[in-house]
C-alpha cells in the first residue's frame, strides 16, 4: 500500500460487497485479529474474544493511525490481511491494553497511566505486551470491515458534538423523551432526559454562573430535572429526585412542581416534617391545589399514627 516504502502490504482474504466513500467523521466498525509476524502466527488479539468490534471515527486522532489507513482501502464486507511494519505499530500495546481492560470490567486495576514512559517503566500488565513495548515487532492485522457511517448517518457521541451540535440535540432530546414517557417507558425517558442535562451541563461550565448566557442554559435544564424527578418519582428512585428538585428550587423557590415532587420523595424516605414543609408551602403558592395537599398531609399524619401504634406495641413488648 505504502508504495514507496512497502511498509503496509495487504493480502486479499475475501472480497467486499460494497465501495464506500470515506471522509472526516465517518464511523466504521471491524473486527480484527492480530498476529505476530512469526513463523506461529502467534495471536495477540482477536475482537470476537474480546467480545465486540471495534469503532473508529475517522480524523480524530487515533493513536493507532494505521487502522485508520487500512480500513479506507477496503470495501464493506471484505476481510483482508495486513502485514505492517513495526515503525507503524509502536502504538498497538497501548490500545491492546485499552481494549482488554475495558473488556474485562472486574479485573483488578493495574497502573493505568497512558504515557510511554510509564508503559516502558511499569508495564501493561500483560506480559504479551510487555514483550512487545520492549520490542516492536512487524504485526499482522486480519480486518473484516463490517460497517462504514457517514458523519449524518449514525448518533454522534458526547465527545465528538461541538458546542452548536448539543444545544441543538437538547430539544430534539426532550422530545424524545417525552414520547417514552407518554408511553411508559420512564427508565428510558429518564435516560434521554439525562443526556439532554449533561449537554447543558458541559456547556454551561463554561460559562460565569448567573450571567445572561448561563441563565439561558440554566431556563433550558430546569424543566428537564422536572422531567427527570417525575420519572426517577415513577421508579420509586426517590433520592434523585429530592436532589434534583432542590436544584430546580435554588432558581425557582416558588416552583410548585419541584415542592410537590420533592415532597413526595420526602414522605416516601420518611422525611416527613420536610414532606410537610413541602406540601404546605404548595398549598400556600397555588390555592387551587389545596385539597390535593390536604389529602397528602392527611396520608402522612395517619403513615405516622400507625407508625407510633407499632413503635408503642414494640416497646412494651421489651418491657412486659
Amino acid at each position: 500500500m505504502d508504495g514507496s516504502d512497502c511498509k503496509i502490504r495487504k493480502r486479499i482474504l475475501h472480497t467486499g460487497k460494497e465501495v464506500k466513500q470515506f471522509q472526516p467523521g465517518c464511523k466504521v466498525r471491524f473486527h480484527f485479529r492480530t498476529c505476530l509476524c512469526d513463523e506461529n502466527g502467534t495471536e495477540i488479539d482477536d475482537s470476537r474474544k474480546l467480545g465486540k468490534p471495534m469503532e473508529l471515527v475517522l480524523g480524530k486522532k487515533f493513536r493507532l493511525e494505521v487502522w485508520e489507513t487500512v480500513v479506507q482501502a477496503m470495501a464493506v464486507g471484505e476481510i483482508a490481511a495486513f502485514h505492517v511494519d513495526k515503525s507503524l505499530c509502536t502504538y498497538y500495546p497501548f490500545v491492546s491494553k485499552t481494549l482488554r481492560d475495558v473488556s474485562k470490567p472486574d479485573k483488578p486495576p493495574v497502573r493505568s497511566h497512558c504515557c510511554g514512559g510509564s508503559f516502558q517503566s511499569e508495564g501493561t500488565g500483560y506480559e504479551d505486551l510487555n514483550k512487545l513495548v520492549e520490542k516492536p515487532q512487524d504485526l499482522e492485522f486480519t480486518i473484516e470491515l463490517l460497517e462504514v457511517a457517514a458523519p449524518n448517518e449514525y448518533s454522534k457521541e458526547s465527545w465528538q458534538l461541538t458546542e452548536d451540535e448539543k444545544l441543538k440535540e437538547v430539544p430534539k432530546l426532550q422530545i424524545a423523551g417525552n414520547e417514552k414517557y407518554k408511553n411508559k417507558d420512564y427508565e428510558g425517558a429518564a435516560s434521554t432526559y439525562a443526556t439532554a442535562i449533561g449537554y447543558l451541563e458541559q456547556l454551561m461550565i463554561k460559562e460565569k454562573p448567573k450571567d445572561e448566557e448561563w441563565n439561558t442554559l440554566n431556563s433550558l435544564k430546569l424543566p428537564l430535572l422536572l422531567n427527570f424527578s417525575q420519572c426517577k418519582l415513577l421508579l420509586g428512585d426517590y433520592y434523585p429526585v429530592i436532589e434534583h428538585c432542590t436544584t430546580v428550587l435554588e432558581s425557582e423557590p416558588g416552583n410548585v412542581k419541584a415542592l410537590f415532587r420533592r415532597g413526595k420523595a420526602h414522605f416516601a424516605v420518611w422525611n416527613v416534617e420536610e414532606a410537610k414543609k413541602d406540601f404546605e408551602r404548595v398549598a400556600t403558592l397555588d390555592p387551587s391545589l389545596k385539597q390535593t395537599v390536604q389529602n397528602q398531609l392527611k396520608t402522612i399524619n395517619e403513615a405516622i399514627a400507625e407508625k407510633d401504634k407499632e413503635d408503642r406495641k414494640i416497646l412494651q413488648g421489651k418491657i412486659f
